[in-house]
């Protein structure tokens, strides 16, 4: 039975491997590897006992055959053939998926197989398949609404993406994260656009109109269509150009309403935890070109004001807010810094001891990558911050602890030495080690 659906499925590959040799695209010996490797690869997926793995070699074997028959191609001046590797590899695929529906191996293969060969309208079909089976993977609601967003340009359908993947994946921060990154980098592609076309002056901000929800596990977002910025646009593309960022200027979404709607949805599902709106803090104003930025990290500000006002939290958020779009060699610098150091003193003279090795811990995440920029800081400027940076790791390095793995290492600075690594900033975290081995030395 095996080695029968092995004949039927490689009797299929013979006009191909017909038009191979009389296109002169592969020699004689060429195409009879080609039928053997082939054959080997059915009666192994056909027999009883496959694995996905198997699938995933023949997959990955037709893929790179199909890269070596293009180069043929092109080398030799054949415009075209009538059979297409890609058919072929989709083929597999699909068989693999139909056969082992669980296996996320697969799965991925598959989403990126048809991104690379941009194929929109099969990966569409391979989100909707996938995502019917795996709903809780919230990495994959994320994956098919960056789709949209990047590839094809369509918010209003990774929106809904978004939207769906909170419905079942609701108590999963990350994607709560990963929305509020869609709609920041939308809004900096916008704002850039805008500025490209003279638009970036300066304007009264719109009231943020709320899109009534019937939905009580849907964000209630405001109401920003494709047909809102451009009526005339095809379903599916927002073309966004001058007339589109006209209407769109009275629009909820270049105020920040929508990433405004996430959080509030976000700190309601989370129970108001600090850390997590200095999460999305951080994230936000990691956009400063976007006009709405400050607008938004002032609302965060507020809403910890309200729920936690005596969080390091809020210190770390208002001292951060000090120094939002500050360039480090501009003039204003030394005074964002200064008032930014001020708050945190000032917050530690208030806070309890437990509290205060936290805080440090943060004002020298803070404070690090300020002195990366060694070359732009002026000499004054970074001898503050040398200072500063020193101050805070003894505050860290004399708070009382448990246990340690070294003994010259006391935990809180070993613990934020990790941190920074995890994080990909090791610069920073072999720059700690530096300043606590000098402050050691003393």
């Amino acid at each position: 039975m095996a080695s029968e659906k092995a004949r039927f499925h490689l009797e299929r590959y013979v006009p191909e491997l017909q038009e191979y040799s009389q296109k002169q695209i592969f020699t004689p010996p060429e195409i009879t590897a080609i039928a053997s490797k082939r054959s080997d690869f059915e009666h192994t997926i056909n027999a009883r006992g496959s694995k996905p793995a198997d699938y995933a070699r023949y997959a990955t074997y037709e893929m790179n055959l199909d890269s070596l028959r293009k180069k043929r191609c092109k080398r030799l001046g054949v415009k075209s053939t009538m059979f297409s590797g890609q058919r072929t590899i989709f083929f597999i695929l699909d068989r693999a998926t139909k056969k082992f529906r669980g296996d996320m191996g697969l799965w991925m293969q598959y989403i990126e197989f048809c991104s690379k060969e941009k194929a929109n309208k099969k990966l569409s079909k391979v989100f909707t398949e996938v995502l019917r089976l795996k709903p809780r993977e919230w990495g994959l609601w994320v994956l098919a609404a960056k789709h949209y967003a990047e590839v094809q340009g369509d918010m209003t359908t990774a929106r809904s993406y978004m939207q769906r993947g909170l419905r079942f994946c609701k108590e999963e921060r990350r994607l709560w994260v990963e929305y509020l990154r869609l709609e920041m980098v939308y809004l900096a592609k916008l704002a850039a656009r805008r500025k490209i076309l003279g638009m970036d002056e300066e304007r009264p901000e719109a009231d943020a109109q709320k899109a009534g929800g019937e939905d009580e596990d849907m964000v209630d977002l405001p109401l920003v269509t494709a047909a809102d910025i451009q009526p005339d646009a095809q379903r599916g593309i927002e073309e966004v150009d001058d007339d589109a960022l006209k209407r769109l200027a009275a629009a909820p979404a270049l105020t920040g309403a929508i990433p405004l709607a996430i959080f509030d949805a976000a700190m309601k599902q989370f129970k108001n935890d600090p850390s997590f709106a200095e999460d999305v803090f951080d994230l936000c104003a990691a956009f400063e070109k976007v006009p709405s930025t400050r607008r938004i990290l002032q609302h965060i500000l507020d809403h910890l004001h309200s729920q936690a006002p005596a969080s390091d939290e809020l210190i770390i958020c208002e001292a951060k807010l000090a120094m939002f779009g500050t360039a480090v060699d501009s003039e204003e610098f030394p005074a964002a810094l200064g008032s930014c150091l001020a708050t945190i003193k000032r917050s530690q003279s208030q806070s309890e001891p437990s509290a205060i090795s936290s805080l440090a811990g943060k004002a020298v995440t803070l404070l690090l990558p300020f002195l990366r920029t060694e070359d732009e800081v002026d000499e004054d400027v970074k001898m503050v911050l040398e200072a500063s940076v020193k101050r805070y790791l003894k505050m860290l390095a004399q708070a009382p602890t448990t246990s340690s793995r070294f003994s010259k290492v006391p935990d809180p600075v070993l613990t934020l030495i990790d941190k920074l690594r995890n994080n990909d900033r090791s610069a920073d975290a072999e720059m700690v080690e530096a300043y606590l081995a000098s402050v050691e030395a003393r």
